[in-house]
């Protein structure tokens, strides 16, 4: 499936094989474009570079002003 949608090689392989389950079950269904999307979206996240990382959480609580 990935040599269709290249995209798909960004998803780690249980990724992967999440994301054409998710697209076998939605196709025939009004749902299939959302689903595509949103897969191809978090694709786009992880080669951006998402996850990668752990978040820097900080030492202590800042107050901030209501906007």
């Amino acid at each position: 499936m990935t040599e269709d949608l290249d995209w798909m090689r960004d998803l780690s392989p249980a990724d992967q094989e999440r994301c054409a389950r998710d697209l076998a079950e939605a196709t025939g269904t009004d749902r299939l474009d959302t689903v595509a999307r949103a897969w191809q979206e978090t694709a786009a996240a992880v080669a951006e570079g998402l996850g990668r990382v752990e978040p820097k959480w900080l030492d202590q609580h800042a107050a901030v002003e209501r906007p």
